[in-house]
């Protein structure tokens, strides 16, 4: 009989979603607070779900979304955090100014998590409008496991 399937099994790693043990940053801008409080909440949730412990993470307030990149960086000098996990919402206003705004902060927060090897979990909101924003708060939980996740999957391959 003929085999079908690929003969090639390279060994294979992944993270989990256990995050008791690991050192957390939540960073939440305050800008759009129906929608940033509530991608908090699906966070916090989220985290305890997960085996997070209160005294393990670290919860950080800025302004807006554009104060993200630096207060990542300031909690990755002071903290020395396993990963963070950034939330924001940015809305379509008359301008092209989110536009602007999202890629900006996007691109901030992904060098930083390449140049530093800390996974940044990705909880920032690019919509149209409120409605819009306000369907995809579960971003929030989304983001932490994503964090959590790639922090486990960075101390499994750091082993190795």
């Amino acid at each position: 009989m003929r085999r079908v399937g690929p003969i090639f099994a390279p060994r294979e790693r992944a993270g989990s979603l256990e995050a008791r043990g690991l050192k957390l940053g939540i960073l939440c801008a305050r800008w759009n607070p129906t929608i940033t409080d509530a991608l908090l909440r699906s966070a916090l949730e989220t985290l305890e779900a997960r085996g997070a412990r209160a005294e393990d993470s670290l919860l950080v307030r800025v302004p807006g979304a554009f104060e993200l990149p630096a207060a990542a960086r300031a909690l990755l000098e002071s903290e020395k955090p396993d990963a963070l996990i950034a939330l924001c919402a940015i809305v379509r206003g008359e301008t092209t100014h989110h536009d602007v705004l999202g890629h900006a902060v996007a691109g901030a927060l992904a060098a930083l998590s390449a140049e530093t090897g800390v996974p940044i979990g990705f909880g920032l909101l690019t919509c149209d409008t409120m409605q819009q924003a306000r369907a995809r708060v579960s971003k929030g939980g989304e983001a932490v496991d994503a964090a959590i996740e790639m922090a486990n999957l960075r101390r499994r391959l750091r082993r190795k």
